[in-house]
């Protein structure tokens, strides 16, 4: 194998499963890395077959198995530590499969639904999610919170948590504490506004359209959406479904704007050679390209029923592979100005969305 070629091929192995098995003789590159990745797999999918168990307890399942799946997988490694022979296949969830469950996610969505939401209802969530964005970014730098870990909370509260998170670290490429903190700040001020946002519709003299709205407009998860607002009944539940994955929609080019923007952040600082290029994370093409076939092709019930449940058991197992490369005293170090930083922006989102949709007398 020419050396160039060799070279290459174990860069893009360092980058992808880590360091060890990119260290390897090329010979045996893909066969041992084909057995070295059984043990973290398995590990990281045990992790989250057993957030799906625990869903089963009462009052748990209002948390999705991504995010439980990320707090084992914290526990494991910060109590009993992730074992050494499972860090590439650990390595291999948290990018490989977790790229491939985001284009599976794109099977979820369709063109129609935007038409469904309405040219205001869209424009809303737009503004609502590029505003949002703004105001983290500005209120990050503010605060001093590094930017990538601003960048990942802004990422995850405008557009759709966890998820978003995942899929933004991408290209912002933070450390995997920065993922597991705006995970966490995600997950419990969306949780705090699933539970709060349910009593406010009479208070605020919303109907269940503009309530859905608001919901599918502010709230961070899609699972915290659908709970709560199927609250205020089956109208205002449908709606608030509908209006969150149009704005799960807009994943792809905000990653990929996001990827241009650190192309050119890093030219001007000159620490990239003129000639690199934006990175691309390629697996939105494929996301963009299934949001396509979805709206064109009037896939099977059967299959959806198939590929709905798989994405989640896949993002479940890539959070899970983050939770076990998570070191918690590292997230300590942190401190509470980001923690700060995602409830201000989850003020924001739930604040300015409304005013939005006072603003246009919803009816």
């Amino acid at each position: 194998m020419p050396s160039s070629v060799a070279t290459n091929q174990s860069e893009r192995l360092k980058r992808y499963f880590g360091r060890s098995i990119a260290s390897l003789p090329q010979k045996q590159l893909s066969k041992s890395y084909a057995h070295s990745i059984w043990p973290g797999l398995l590990l990281t999918t045990t992790i989250a077959g057993l957030a799906f168990a625990l869903r089963e307890v009462p009052g748990v399942a209002t948390f999705s198995p991504m995010i439980l799946a990320i707090v084992i997988g914290m526990a494991f490694h910060n109590v009993i530590g992730t074992p050494r022979r499972a860090k590439a296949g650990v390595a291999f969830s948290l990018r490989r499969i977790l790229r491939f469950a985001i284009i599976l996610l794109g099977l979820q969505l369709t063109a129609q639904q935007i038409v469904e939401v309405g040219p205001r209802g869209f424009a809303i969530i737009t503004v609502t999610l590029l505003a949002t964005f703004a105001f983290t970014t500005w209120l990050g730098r503010i605060l001093g919170v590094e930017r990538k870990l601003t960048e990942l909370i802004a990422a995850g509260t405008s557009i759709c948590g966890a998820s978003a998170v995942i899929a933004t670290n991408t290209v912002t490429r933070g450390h995997d504490e920065d993922v597991a903190y705006a995970v966490a700040c995600v997950t419990i001020f969306g949780s705090v506004a699933m539970f709060a946002y349910p009593v406010l519709p009479g208070l605020l003299h919303l109907d269940p359209h503009a309530f859905g709205l608001w919901t599918g407009a502010s709230i961070h998860e899609i699972a915290q959406v659908v709970a709560a607002s199927f609250q205020d009944g089956q109208s205002s539940g449908e709606y608030g479904t509908i209006a969150k994955l149009s704005r799960v929609m807009l994943l792809a080019p905000t990653v990929i704007a996001l990827g241009v923007l650190a192309a050119r952040r890093k030219s001007y600082h000159a620490t990239a050679s003129p000639t690199e290029k934006a990175p691309m994370p390629w697996f939105l093409v494929g996301f963009i390209a299934l949001v396509a076939l979805n709206s064109l092709i009037d896939i099977p019930s059967e299959a959806k029923a198939v590929f709905v449940p798989l994405t989640t058991v896949l993002l479940s197992i890539s959070l899970a592979a983050m939770g076990l490369e998570t070191d918690i005293t590292k997230l300590k170090a942190k401190g509470l100005k980001p923690l700060m930083l995602g409830a201000a922006s989850s003020l924001f989102i739930a604040g300015f969305s409304l005013a939005l949709i006072k603003a246009v007398a919803w009816t």
